[in-house]
């Protein structure tokens, strides 16, 4: 049995090893690792089974989609992670489970993890163990839930040298992130507590709470240079002509009461008030499942989702703190000191829904959705994406043919939320886009000869 230690203390078990993890008490009667039903920070999204009991083809991507599902639950329903930070930890495992699984399959340039398999390594055991390695790493008040979803994992998947291979790959390729990713900026000491100025951010009612997750603009990020590397114009002049266009759209759609909006824009608002990180990496599961993608192929797609998304939210957190703009509900409340002229101030407007706690500029469900769309084009064409999305909040699907309309349609919506001006939308979705083309272009790349992207 050949045994060796990482540099960050994670025991590597040698391919030779019959090794089986601790939770192997648990009965191999005990089948399948399918998420059904997570519920995210107090909405319920549903999510297809992922039918992880049935024998995995070593071509298949149904242990990737499996340990998404998990990775859901573990981030979303059992530690309750800010959805602005989980895109981190989403790029995390996902960039874990490519190395992995590439490190067998090959076909793409490694992330973190740039050792050949043992022989006859299993990629899909290597892909779960990488999930499940990471995933235990950074939410170990999980460890219970995840040792008994890797134990049901392995009770159905064959034994054998394949199975030792892929768990000593996975392990190899979680610590390697795991490794890079120390003292990454991650939880840093810093605040923005707000100003009472005009223009500038302070707390929102009802909660009046400081900035969620300040420290986010200030990780390194996973892709890109810096948080600051992709160029942002800013938030208009609070006196110009543009400001206050944008002030009376958003004030006269976004209401709660009095609203210029239809029922169908209603809908759509509403429908985008769920969890967007969630619902495209249940969409990304969705698209790599109807589509038939091998391991390897599903496990680039998970981690250019995953990095784009995360790059993408550490850059709209910078801008968010560096410019710290207002808030609707501040803006139209306070407009007799904007000193704009086309503004009337309306202490009693409220939107739609409830103001997060961080400022306006950039938005991140605008950088979070251009991620996503950029990803998505990329894999699979910018006007044939055939993309569902659902949403725990109005408990309905829609179906997006192209990223223009996916894009479009979410900008929208969270300006009829009442909750962003539409700059605040437009150069947010421009850095999800921007930083998903930075990605794609630099990470993740096929090594054959006819890849063109």
């Amino acid at each position: 049995m050949s045994v060796t230690t990482s540099n960050d203390g994670t025991t590597l078990h040698g391919p030779g090893s019959r090794r089986r993890p601790i939770s192997r008490r648990f009965s191999r009667s005990t089948h399948g690792v399918l998420i059904v039903a997570i519920c995210l920070t107090a909405q319920v999204l549903l999510v297809p089974p992922s039918h992880a009991t049935e024998p995995v083809h070593p071509a298949d991507s149904t242990a990737v989609t499996a340990w998404n599902s998990i990775a859901l639950r573990t981030i979303f329903t059992e530690n309750g992670a800010p959805i602005p930070s989980s895109g981190l930890y989403f790029g995390f495992v996902s960039i874990a489970v490519f190395d992995a699984v590439v490190s067998i399959e090959g076909g793409y340039r490694p992330y973190a993890y740039h050792r050949h398999a043992p022989q006859d390594a299993s990629a899909p055991v290597a892909a779960a163990t990488a999930a499940y390695q990471v995933l235990r790493h950074y939410f170990p008040s999980s460890a219970g839930n995840l040792d008994r979803d890797y134990a049901a994992f392995l009770a159905a998947s064959p034994d054998g040298a394949g199975e030792a291979g892929g768990q000593y790959v996975g392990e190899a390729a979680a610590a390697a992130i795991i490794r890079l990713r120390r003292d990454d900026g991650r939880d840093a000491a810093i605040q923005l507590a707000g100003v009472d100025r005009p223009g500038a951010w302070r707390p929102t009612p009802p909660g009046f709470l400081p900035m969620l997750v300040p420290w986010l603009g200030f990780v390194k990020p996973l892709a890109l240079r810096s948080a600051r590397q992709i160029r942002l114009s800013g938030p208009d002049p609070i006196s110009s002509a543009r400001y206050a266009r944008d002030w009376l759209e958003v004030k006269n759609y976004g209401a709660k009461d009095g609203s210029s909006r239809s029922p169908e824009q209603t809908e759509t608002a509403m429908f985008w008030n769920a969890n967007s990180v969630a619902q495209y990496q249940v969409a990304m599961a969705d698209q790599v499942t109807r589509r038939g993608l091998d391991i390897a192929a599903g496990a680039r797609s998970f981690a250019l989702l995953g990095t784009a998304t995360g790059d993408a939210m550490i850059t709209c957190w910078r801008a968010k703190y560096d410019y710290a703009y207002w808030r609707p509900i501040t803006a139209i409340a306070l407009a007799d000191t904007d000193g704009n002229p086309a503004t009337r101030p309306d202490p009693q407007w409220q939107p739609l829904v409830t103001t997060p706690s961080y400022p306006d500029y950039a938005s991140g469900h605008a950088c979070i959705t251009g991620a996503a769309s950029a990803t998505m084009a990329e894999l699979f064409g910018a006007n044939s994406l055939d993309l569902n999305v659902q949403s725990s909040v109005t408990g309905t699907s829609r179906h997006y043919a192209s990223a223009a309309a996916l894009d479009q349609e979410t900008m929208n919506a969270r300006i009829w939320l009442g909750l962003h001006f539409r700059k605040a939308m437009t150069d947010g979705n421009r850095i999800g886009r921007q930083a998903a083309e930075w990605t794609a272009s630099r990470n993740f790349q096929s090594t054959r000869r006819d890849h063109r992207s």
